[in-house]
């Protein structure tokens, strides 16, 4: 964050139930209630401004769907692996983590998913840091928030589901993946001209912890390229 802060003005946010921010009640921990609070954030913080929305995995897909919906509060989009554009092969994987959240503690259930997305290359400090800070996070909040992005009726995080609701973002949106088939697929989703998929080799799903400084240029020059155009 700093290298963005040394150039633009930063608002950091803490989600519903995480971080600093309330913890609301069960049943308030879909999708369209992290959007909603973002919306109400810049309309009534921020009236009249507009900003570049940056998300990190579920932050990712929280942004596109602010997007989608108040394209007039939105210039931009920046996806760090946000939750968008996986497989449908991957289904099976993130409903047996949906169930097991249900009944088994999150605090374990959580980390042995983290496993299959680290890279070799990955902080083993960082590993114990993502743990660490998924056993402070209240387990209601963790077992509502995660099936809901991948899995029902108004899931954009998996498949066709994904393709049909990213077509409809309108802003610029640059997503940073790991995989190639994805970056493939989702490369003629997006209708801006400005829109850009790329992939990140050598990091695991925190890109961003894993490779900063080259993530923090890139995040910076294509802000800059926007403002060019």
């Amino acid at each position: 964050m700093p290298a963005l802060e040394s150039l633009y003005r930063v608002v950091a946010v803490d989600l519903r139930g995480h971080g600093r921010s309330e913890v609301m009640p069960s049943g308030t921990y879909f999708p369209d209630d992290y959007a909603g609070d973002i919306e109400a954030l810049i309309d009534r913080g921020f009236p009249g401004q507009t900003f570049t929305l940056i998300g990190h995995s579920m932050g990712g897909q929280i942004a596109a769907r602010v997007a989608a919906r108040r394209p007039d509060i939105v210039d931009a989009v920046i996806s760090v692996d946000g939750s968008l554009g996986f497989s449908e092969d991957l289904e099976h994987i993130f409903a047996s983590t949906a169930g097991r959240l249900e009944t088994e503690d999150p605090a374990i259930v959580g980390p042995a998913l983290f496993e299959a997305f680290y890279d070799a290359t990955t902080d083993p400090g960082m590993k114990r840091w993502h743990a660490r800070r998924l056993q402070g996070t209240p387990q209601a909040v963790v077992r509502e928030t995660f099936g809901p992005l991948f899995l029902g009726p108004d899931q954009v995080g998996l498949g066709a589901g994904s393709e049909a609701f990213c077509r409809t973002i309108k802003v610029p949106f640059y997503h940073l993946c790991r995989d190639e088939s994805q970056a493939l697929r989702m490369r003629d989703w997006f209708s801006n001209g400005k829109s850009k998929v790329d992939v990140w080799n050598n990091a695991g799903h925190w890109i961003m912890q894993d490779r900063k400084e080259d993530v923090n240029s890139a995040i910076v020059a294509w802000m800059e390229g926007l403002q060019r155009m």
